[in-house]
């Protein structure tokens, strides 16, 4: 049994330790060096573009949920735990070989669980990279947001692209 482990994609969990790690050890760092909620304290990388911030998350993405009291932490750690266990699932499934899928869900567990960690240990999620577009402001967002988005983007890839059983389910579909 554990020698067939390791023909399967759940070698690539190694992915998703390094994105939890890179994303705690970042935040950390962020928290020992960086006031919260203190533009003047942020630092400015590329002038009028990004800079480093702190600020708390109690939501999701672009804050959604932020102003709910406190029910919203627990929707968004089991909407993570949830994603977590299909990709994990996905990863079992698939072979060793299947690099891009794999990744991918790699990628979004090692996101969920880092942003799941803050939650957890927190109440909130620990946001630090922020963006300027001319007039625009991109919400702040943290590795672990990187990671699950460089994961969505994979296994999309993957599933409209390189999925072999997809392609020939559509194409009997139409016979």
């Amino acid at each position: 049994m554990g020698g067939k482990i390791f023909k399967t994609g759940l070698v690539y969990l190694l992915f998703s330790v390094v994105v939890m790690l890179l994303d705690y050890l970042t935040k950390q760092c962020i928290v020992s060096n960086v006031p919260v909620n203190d533009i003047a304290g942020s630092i400015e990388v590329i002038p009028n573009f990004f800079r480093i911030i702190h600020v708390h998350n109690h939501g999701a993405a672009f804050s959604f949920l932020a102003g709910q009291n406190g029910w919203q932490v627990v929707f968004f750690s089991v909407i993570a735990i949830a994603v977590s266990c299909f990709c994990i699932r996905g990863m079992f499934k698939n072979s060793r070989s299947q690099l891009i899928s794999n990744t991918g869900y790699a990628l979004i567990v090692g996101g969920a669980l880092g942003n799941l960690y803050d939650r957890i240990a927190y109440g909130y999620v620990i946001d630090f990279l922020d963006f300027n577009f001319g007039n625009y402001h991109y919400p702040a967002f943290n590795v672990a947001d990187c990671g699950i988005c460089a994961g969505v983007f994979l296994w999309c890839v993957y599933e409209l692209f390189l999925n072999k059983n997809n392609k020939e389910n559509s194409d009997n579909a139409g016979k």
